[in-house]
């Protein structure tokens, strides 16, 4: 392991908006995420946050919800939680887990809404128990949003894309509303990404890829 990354994991270590194996409240925050940001208002998720630019971004936006970024990368934890220090930006925290975690630090109803944000497609077959989308994640999502609770997933690649939208299908009673485009930046629906990019995203442009999004509400 290199010596950056050491830094940063010694950095993350130390601050109050990681929250990770090895510090007192990675054991206690289930149920109690309000209590760390010591407010009651809304906890919107960004689901493999990488260097947490939604996580961030909305922060700074909307200064009156908390923001939670989840991934297991420390390295990549340590920029966003960098970002929200140098912005005293208080209503942003990262929790670094792996996804099959979630429901062990996450009460019901505790979560208001979830980004998903250009995560591995895992465009194998085989894989797709893995895809951030399949039904045992969304069984997960469901249980810990509360009722009207709001999914949203960015990705590049259609396949996923339209995996996704089959997923949907078998949850139809529960969804309220489903909105979906495979070009973003072509679409109404632009402004509801509130003009936030992630590093793989501003690649993919540059690419002249196109980019699909899905926002959906549930009952």
């Amino acid at each position: 392991m290199g010596k950056n990354k050491l830094k940063r994991f010694a950095i993350n270590a130390q601050r109050r908006n990681v929250v990770e194996p090895g510090k007192e409240i990675f054991e206690k925050i289930k149920g109690n995420w309000n209590t760390f940001f010591n407010n009651n208002n809304d906890i919107v998720l960004e689901l493999g946050c990488g260097r947490g630019e939604y996580t961030t971004g909305l922060a700074a936006l909307f200064p009156n919800r908390n923001y939670v970024g989840v991934d297991i990368k420390g390295a990549r934890i340590w920029k966003g939680s960098t970002v929200a220090e140098e912005n005293n930006l208080t209503n942003a925290a990262f929790l670094r887990i792996r996804m099959y975690e979630l429901e062990n630090f996450f009460v019901e109803g505790e979560v208001s809404e979830i980004w998903i944000t250009f995560p591995d497609p895992r465009p194998v077959d085989k894989h797709e128990k893995h895809r951030l989308t399949y039904p045992k994640y969304m069984d997960a999502y469901l249980k810990i949003m509360k009722p009207g609770g709001i999914l949203h997933l960015k990705t590049d690649n259609l396949q996923f894309h339209e995996y996704s939208l089959s997923v949907m299908e078998q949850y139809k009673d529960r969804i309220k509303s489903l909105v979906h485009t495979e070009d973003l930046y072509n679409s109404p629906m632009l402004s509801e990404h509130y003009g936030i990019q992630t590093t793989y995203e501003r690649r993919f442009l540059l690419e002249n890829a196109k980019i699909n999004y899905l926002k959906v509400e549930f009952n």
